[in-house]
């Protein structure tokens, strides 16, 4: 009986995270409530209750009352959703999604991109995070459970499936994905010139050893700055980030994190004889995609001063979560503790912010219209089709055309059709023409005192506290 497995995950919660406030009679008191109202519910409803729905009901509606975006029930489908995106290689488009469990006429549950998978069919069509997928092969997703959703964007690899664009309230296109092998690499790393270009998408279990193996290859070619991006990652393991602050920091906090939970607080420090990177100014690009993981290690590296962060303010996701099964195979993630960067501080909800603030440009209204008629045309692909050899002189002069049709900006304009030239071939590590954050960061290193620059950084807790005071 449904009710039943709830009874037991839910004594099997209070067995492994006893409650200090409440006594082992009230919470038997409150199960017998629930027990009390599911039977009454059974025997006296007006029609009869499929009791997997009773169950899941109770179950979201404790950890909705938890009021934490971050504590949630998973039915079958999305914990398998999790579970695949850890593990191996599929078939696929490569995008990590989301979905609302909620779907209303007024907040239509469409799926959402939360990153597009490196040298991916999605990546290369120029998907990006926070885009929703409103269709797949024209068939609302709204009501689509995630299952559903996966059953429609993975098949054989070579077959195509189309998905329908919403780009912020009004920019609405299609892109047709031709399926592939979807591999999740972490890391990728390069010269640009005498600086090391780090570019870490997510933090897993092979995310160190790539690392220390790209610190290596600039000792090779004698590195003299880093820059470490960390844009549009969505965390992953707390023990990566630990492990790669280490190589940049010689003592002291890392991060602690904090919990009514006694083995749930710790406090992981730094080692001298770990760190691999001294001497050298270190740039770190943030957006408001990094989360999680991605802000333990830029809030270790700003609260050390041993990084200047460039870009924009980070997602804010300061605690810990930790996944777990229900004996029927659905799951559920719940919040067992939150993460405080060297100087105290708590980042949830708030986020870090730059050094150096550099956003990118707002579309304009007409703007909106021009890339979602742009998207929704194939005058770029017809074009590259018949010129397939174009050279970066080509691209600017296409651009310089296109822009007479569709009024955006002939950076932007370049962006797209480099990306059709380059459908097929391996996503670039780096695009100065278009990345004006990275460009940012190289004109930072180039031309401003990297050392008294990082001396007038303040740490979270200092930014904190002067907020706070000017609120006053």
């Amino acid at each position: 009986m449904a009710f039943f497995v709830l009874s037991i995950a839910t004594s099997q919660c209070f067995a492994q995270s006893p409650s200090k406030t409440a006594s082992q009679k009230e919470d038997r008191r409150y199960l017998e409530l629930i027990n009390t109202l599911y039977y009454y519910i059974q025997q006296n409803y007006v029609e009869e209750v499929d009791p997997e729905i009773l169950y899941e009901g109770a179950i979201k509606g404790m950890l909705e009352a938890l009021d934490d975006p971050y504590s949630v029930y998973m039915p079958k489908d999305e914990w398998r959703s999790l579970k695949d995106t850890t593990v191996g290689s599929f078939g696929g488009v490569g995008l990590s999604i989301t979905k609302p469990t909620e779907n209303t006429p007024e907040k239509p549950a469409y799926v959402e991109v939360a990153q597009p998978i490196e040298d991916s069919p999605g990546a290369r069509a120029g998907i990006q995070a926070g885009d929703k997928i409103k269709a797949i092969n024209g068939e609302d997703t709204a009501p689509m459970t995630m299952n559903e959703v996966l059953d429609k964007l993975r098949g054989v690899v070579g077959t195509s499936v189309t998905v329908t664009i919403l780009r912020g309230k009004t920019m609405v296109f299609d892109k047709t994905l031709v399926r592939a092998v979807i591999e999740n690499p972490t890391v990728k790393y390069g010269m640009i010139g005498s600086t090391g270009y780090l570019k870490i998408t997510e933090f897993s279990s092979n995310t160190t050893s790539r690392v220390q193996e790209a610190l290596d290859s600039f000792s090779t070619s004698n590195y003299k700055a880093l820059i470490v991006d960390l844009r549009n990652n969505g965390g992953g393991l707390l023990s990566a980030a630990v492990e790669i602050a280490d190589k940049f920091i010689d003592s002291g906090t890392i991060v602690a994190t904090k919990s009514r939970i006694s083995y749930e607080n710790s406090v992981y420090v730094a080692h001298a004889r770990k760190t691999k990177v001294k001497g050298i100014p270190v740039i770190v690009l943030i957006n408001g995609a990094s989360a999680s993981a991605s802000e333990i290690l830029a809030g270790a590296l700003k609260d050390t001063h041993v990084a200047y962060l460039v870009g924009e303010r980070t997602f804010g996701k300061g605690s810990v979560q930790i996944p777990s099964d229900l004996i029927n195979n659905d799951g559920f993630k719940i919040t067992v503790a939150r993460y405080y960067s060297p100087s105290d501080m708590n980042i949830d909800k708030i986020g870090i912010p730059p050094d150096k603030a550099i956003a990118y440009p707002i579309f304009t209204p007409e703007q909106e219209k021009a890339y979602a008629d742009l998207m929704n045309s194939t005058v770029i692909a017809d074009y590259v089709e018949l010129h397939p050899d174009m050279d970066e002189k080509a691209v600017a002069d296409y651009a310089e055309t296109l822009v007479k049709t569709y009024p955006l900006e002939l950076r932007v304009l370049r962006k797209i059709i480099r990306n059709e030239v380059e459908r097929l071939k391996p996503t670039r590590l780096y695009d100065l023409d278009y990345d004006i954050q990275l460009n940012e960061a190289l004109r930072i290193l180039k031309e401003e005192d990297f050392t008294t620059l990082i001396k007038s950084t303040k740490t979270l807790k200092e930014l904190q506290e002067e907020s706070s005071a000017e609120k006053k």
